[in-house]
């Protein structure tokens, strides 16, 4: 509970950062800490789209529908200081030359490993480049790649995934729902960023049929939520 009105500010205002995250414009990376477990290979994304249902990685499995009520096995990475899931089967199959992370599998399982990813993608070196690819066509694509917007403060913040709800899932959509605890030095609280997420290309990317792709709000527990962190 926040004890005076400018530290309960403070704390609401953390959640806006997660909108940042999400877009790819995070903390300053200070070092991605890689196990001796499978990573994601090197590889550019393809000059040509891939149509239909087909991974453009080529990662098997296609679900027309279907949600996730338990955790899905993952390996967990670090970039900066927070911990993001990658999977042989769900994704990320790929990590670009230019450094961000990408293809993921035609299921509810990679939509919520897309969406995952997304939390923590990017830094400020590749930040451009993760946004031109992760952000699919649509009207308000042109804006939200022009996006230019970074935590004023940066270092008194952490985020950690902590739980998820498949909201809906088809062959062509996906909105999943993904909890994060926001640490700042006033406390802690927890966070709900929805992601839109659309099959394109041979991938799950962040739609921009509208001009709030991801939406960002306070939750008071995890009650409804698939528990879900690097100690899970």
């Amino acid at each position: 509970m926040c004890l005076e009105k400018m530290a309960c500010g403070r704390l609401i205002a953390a959640i806006g950062v997660v909108i940042v995250i999400a877009l790819g414009v995070v903390f300053a990376i200070r070092g991605t800490h890689d196990s001796p477990q499978w990573t994601p290979e090197l590889g550019a994304v393809p000059a040509e789209a891939v149509s239909g249902n087909a991974s453009l990685c080529g990662l098997r499995g296609l679900s027309d529908s279907g949600t996730l009520a338990a955790t899905p096995e993952a390996d967990w990475r670090y970039q900066g200081t927070t911990a993001y899931p990658v999977s042989r089967v769900h994704g990320p199959g790929r990590t670009a030359p230019e450094g961000f992370r990408y293809c993921f599998q035609h299921t509810p399982e990679g939509a919520l490993f897309a969406a995952a990813n997304a939390v923590v993608q990017g830094d400020g070196a590749i930040a451009d480049e993760w946004i031109e690819y992760a952000l699919a066509e649509g009207p308000h694509r042109s804006k939200l790649v022009a996006f230019d917007g970074s935590p004023s403060e940066k270092a008194d913040t952490r985020s950690n995934i902590v739980g998820f709800r498949i909201l809906h899932y088809a062959a062509a959509t996906a909105r999943v729902d993904v909890a994060v605890r926001l640490s700042v030095p006033e406390g802690t609280v927890l966070g709900s960023a929805v992601y839109e997420l659309v099959w394109a290309d041979g991938d799950w990317k962040i739609s921009t049929d509208s001009p709030e792709p991801i939406g960002v709000a306070l939750i008071p527990d995890l009650i409804g939520y698939v528990p879900w962190s690097e100690a899970s």
